[in-house]
């Protein structure tokens, strides 16, 4: 039943993720949601993206957009070219999703160049995490998320869910 999900601020970087993507719609900045190519990450932007674009339609159509990679000549995960073109189009937030937890240097780069970054992402973490503005991965050290077995799109279906609570939305408007 749908009343036995578990609370997404169990999450750890939950409510950091959430405040950060306040901010930036408060604030008309520019997000991008980025995923892995395959059909976890695929999905997993579709209801982020779909989400932000229906409960805030007045991001203008530039200021919220989707980034998937080219599977071959851009490889798995975060591309640098994909922060280059954040960056060229002026994105000042980055949404990964599944990917981006072993994407430390990427990260660091992207920070470089004034790009914040979430990271939502189920993937086995590396003892060196990225510094990003916040990371949901339930699989992270010290995160109580009750279940660490959530895909890509789980996770990102619980950062709509927290979405939902923080902006006092009907939670039925995260299951759509």
């Amino acid at each position: 039943e749908l009343e036995h999900l578990h609370d997404p601020f169990l999450m750890k970087g939950m409510k950091a993720a959430v405040a950060r993507i306040a901010e930036a719609v408060e604030w008309h900045e520019r997000i991008l949601v980025y995923g892995d190519y395959d059909v976890d990450g695929t999905t997993a932007v579709s209801v982020v993206y779909d989400f932000l674009r229906r409960h805030y339609p007045d991001l203008k159509d530039d200021s919220l957009h989707f980034y998937i990679p080219h599977r071959y000549r851009e490889g798995y995960g975060v591309s640098k070219q994909g922060i280059d073109y954040a960056k060229e189009r002026g994105y000042t937030l980055l949404i990964t999703l599944d990917c981006g937890i072993k994407s430390v240097e990427l990260t660091k780069y992207a920070q470089s160049l004034g790009i914040d970054v979430i990271v939502a992402d189920h993937h086995t973490p590396d003892d060196e995490l990225p510094r990003a503005v916040a990371i949901l991965n339930p699989k992270q050290k010290d995160c109580p998320y009750p279940f660490k077995e959530l895909s890509g799109c789980g996770i990102g279906f619980k950062l709509v869910q927290a979405l939902c609570r923080h902006w006092k939305l009907p939670e039925e408007n995260a299951y759509k």
